[in-house]
Formats: C-alpha cells, sequence, structure tokens
C-alpha cells in the first residue's frame, strides 16, 4: 500500500500562536523532530535560543547546552539522511548549520550577550579590529566610544605610544618608556577582565525580568551591557595597539 504523505499544516494553539503539524504524519512536532513519528522536521528561521529550547536569558548552563549540541549533532548529522527524500537530506544541512551556528554563540558569554542584544534591537558601537582596518584603508574616521573615567589614561597613553613610535622608527628605543607602556597595558587588561564579573551581574538583573516585562523594564539592564560591551572592546583595542608597539 502506497504511503501518502500529508502537506504541513498549521494550527492555532491555545495560546493563539500558529503551531506546525508534522509534514508526514499530521500530527503535532516538536521543533526538530514528530513526536509521533519520529521525522526530521523542515529547518524554518529561529533564534539561537529557540533553536536549543531555551528562554532569551543570559545565564546559560553551557555543560547541558555542550550535551545537547552533541546530541542533536548525532541525530542530524546529514550521513544518516543520505537515504532519505532530498528533502530530508536538504533539511539536516540546514539544522546542522543552525546547530553549529546557535552552539558557537551560545557557548561564548560575549557573543552570547552581544546576540541578545541584536534579538532586542541594539547595534553595538563599532570597536572591532575589522573596522579599525577599514578605516585606515579609507581614510575614514572610526566612530569611537571613549569610557569618560579612561579619558586621561587614554590621552596619556597616546603620548606615550606616539613617542614610542617615533623613538623605534628612529632606531633609539627608550627602555624605561616602554616599561611605562607596558605596565598601562597591564593595567588596561586587568580592567578588561574585571568587567566579565561586572557583565554577570548585569545578567542577574535581565534575566530577573519578567517574560512579558515591557520596554521600559528591559531598558534599564539592557542599556547597563550595552555600556559595558562598549567599553570592553575599547579597552581591548587599547591593549591590541599597545602589544603593537610592544612587539614590533
Amino acid at each position: 500500500m502506497e504511503t501518502v504523505n500529508k502537506p504541513a499544516l498549521q494550527v492555532l494553539d491555545n495560546g493563539g500562536g500558529v503551531t506546525h503539524a508534522c509534514w508526514s504524519c499530521g500530527d503535532m512536532r516538536a521543533a526538530h523532530f514528530c513526536d509521533s513519528c519520529g521525522k526530521l522536521q523542515p529547518a524554518v528561521p529561529t533564534d539561537y535560543f529557540s533553536f536549543f529550547g531555551l528562554p532569551r536569558k543570559l545565564n546559560v548552563d553551557t555543560a547541558a547546552l555542550e550535551r545537547e549540541f552533541y546530541k542533536l549533532s548525532r541525530k542530524l548529522h546529514p550521513d544518516l539522511y543520505a537515504r532519505g527524500a532530498s528533502k530530508e537530506q536538504e533539511w539536516s544541512l540546514e539544522k546542522s548549520s543552525q546547530l553549529n551556528d546557535a552552539y558557537r554563540t551560545l557557548r561564548d558569554p560575549i557573543a552570547r550577550t552581544e546576540y541578545l542584544l541584536k534579538l532586542e534591537g541594539v547595534h553595538l558601537e563599532e570597536q572591532s579590529k575589522a573596522a579599525t582596518d577599514k578605516a585606515r584603508q579609507t581614510g575614514q574616521e572610526k566612530k569611537q566610544v571613549i569610557p569618560p573615567e579612561l579619558l586621561e589614561e587614554v590621552f596619556e597613553l597616546n603620548m606615550q605610544l606616539e613617542e614610542a613610535r617615533m623613538k623605534k622608527k628612529m632606531g633609539e628605543p627608550d627602555a624605561d618608556l616602554l616599561r611605562e607602556v607596558e605596565n598601562t597595558r597591564n593595567d588596561l587588561q586587568a580592567k578588561h577582565d574585571a568587567l566579565m564579573d561586572e557583565l554577570r551581574g548585569y545578567w542577574g538583573e535581565w534575566d530577573a525580568l519578567p517574560d512579558n516585562a515591557d520596554e521600559a523594564q528591559r531598558k534599564p539592564a539592557r542599556d547597563k551591557m550595552v555600556g559595558l560591551l562598549n567599553r570592553r572592546s575599547y579597552i581591548r583595542n587599547l591593549v591590541r595597539d599597545v602589544n603593537e608597539v610592544l612587539e614590533n
């Protein structure tokens, strides 16, 4: 007897949202596999938290996340669908790609925070090395966000770096000056590392918000994380600039 695959259905769940039915048996399905027939389900656009069935919270059990990653990796591996329908092969490839991207982002504390902020519609100030290189190539001024508490220190550091570059170029490196620059670098690195503890505190504020929190409730914790990440990026770039002078 020939089996006829049923088309995917959309029905309203009790909460008024749209839920998909299994393309193969028509029963309600889970995100990746049908609970009834076990068939792989179509890949659909989704955020990384939802892919792993997680709420949009920042304190993540990374050990559990890793276990789920390897479990799904085995079940979604394209080799398992090599003899299946072409659409199942395609879905396994798409879902495997989604899985890798989601895991890579959520396991990293900074990437996870930046991703959640992106979902919130927040675009962080560009402080990346790529942006720095692009600015140098095009001659355009890169947008800088200098933390107010670092203004004086940054001014002094830039003077030191310029002097150190000039003396090296002239073949007259100043050992005392380079020692001062190295001490400044170490101080900045300590500031950079300490920000991680501060960020975890903001995670707690965010995670404590109710699921139905409105914009006014979300904004304080969100703004704190944005400010910290911009500050962290700026300090990281300063450390990179100092290392370039010390290493060349």
